[in-house]
């Protein structure tokens, strides 16, 4: 299940994978997939079932399909290192997907941007749409309200006794939205909102707010 939540007079739909839609716009933000980072893990000898490296693919097909946007911008970490063979995949997937591909580039983002450019995706430092700034790394610019990635925000609740739960979450302050990791294969950061703070936590298939 969705959730609606109005920015600056503007629609965006929250959704339980992560992802952010602009309904204006027809705008899928995505940020912190980190494509190649089950094979990067592999190569190094860790135990990562190899069925992994095609559950992002899955779940780009999923979130794709529910909003045909007209336009995909990830907001950087969409690779999480060197070239590997999850670069192909990311080509197949490219070449099927109707909307426009954009990247802002994040820390991680070091294949060269000639690949990308063979595959008509425009590479950004950062992305000014109306007065909206798209950034990887959190930013704080005058007169714009930031989308961006890069923390894998999370909250702990508390619950009854000693229970405590943590959750990936969408993270909204006064002029800027955190989103969360879409990557399968991700870590958290926790954060401690503010009583100012909006937080949108992703709970069994649901945008809830906290």
């Amino acid at each position: 299940m969705t959730h609606i939540a109005k920015i600056n007079n503007e629609e965006f739909i929250l959704h339980p994978l992560g992802g952010l839609f602009w309904t204006k716009k027809s705008l899928l933000l995505i940020s912190d997939v980190h494509l190649g980072k089950v094979n990067h893990f592999r190569k190094f000898g860790a135990a990562v079932p190899r069925q992994a490296i095609h559950k992002n693919f899955l779940l780009l097909d999923q979130i794709v399909a529910d909003f045909n946007p007209f336009q995909i911008c990830f907001l950087g970490d969409l690779f999480h290192s060197s070239l590997n063979k999850e670069w192909e995949l990311f080509e197949n997937w490219v070449a099927k997907t109707p909307a426009e591909i954009i990247l802002v580039s994040g820390n991680h983002d070091i294949i060269s941007p000639i690949l990308f450019e063979k595959l008509n995706i425009e590479i950004y430092q950062e992305w000014i749409l109306d007065d909206f700034l798209l950034t990887h790394h959190p930013e704080e610019r005058d007169g714009l309200f930031n989308f961006c990635g890069h923390i894998h925000p999370a909250i702990k609740l508390k619950g009854f006794g000693r229970q405590n739960l943590r959750l990936s979450c969408f993270f909204k302050t006064k002029n800027q939205l955190i989103l969360p990791a879409f990557g399968e294969f991700t870590g958290t950061y926790t954060l401690k909102p503010t009583k100012k703070d909006e937080v949108y936590v992703i709970v069994e298939d649901k945008v809830v707010k906290v």
